[in-house]
């Protein structure tokens, strides 16, 4: 694990992961075409503020404060670049569980804001930075297509 990082917003790489969010969304767009309608989360506020907001709470809290956390503790440390072994194995079963409730192209596009997710995890040693970061990647990917 490199050094940690506590204080995500003087880290200018939380600002290129948020700067990715918008790449990710814009390179999902021109691969579905899906023409968004952005004034569905005004008329359906509670549609919208589960998947932005209280679904990444409780999934960073579950997959990147407990599981994340486990492996570092219980499995020999590896790491891909700077993808720890246990953000990649969580990151692996936070994408395998979303084919359950999403079509396949959608769940395997999870993969790579979960390996954002779980990296902020590792280089900050805390919560905050993930979930801030998952909660903006899910405002921005309901936003443009749920509605």
């Amino acid at each position: 694990m490199s050094k940690l990082q506590p204080r995500f917003w003087r880290d200018p790489l939380f600002f290129v992961a948020i700067a990715a969010a918008l790449v990710y969304w814009l390179g999902l767009y021109l691969l579905t075409r899906q023409a968004p309608d952005l004034g569905w989360p005004l008329r359906e506020p509670w549609r919208f503020v589960y998947p932005a907001l209280l679904y990444p709470l409780v999934e960073e809290l579950v997959f990147r404060g407990l599981i994340q956390d486990l492996a570092h503790r219980h499995l020999r440390p590896w790491s891909l670049g700077p993808l720890t072994h246990a953000n990649l194995l969580t990151s692996l079963l936070f994408t395998a569980l979303h084919f359950f409730s999403h079509p396949p192209l959608w769940a395997a596009a999870v993969l790579a804001p979960s390996l954002v997710f779980g990296f902020f995890k590792d280089r900050s040693g805390r919560l905050a930075a993930p979930i801030i970061l998952h909660a903006f990647y899910n405002s921005g990917y309901f936003w443009l297509f749920a509605g």
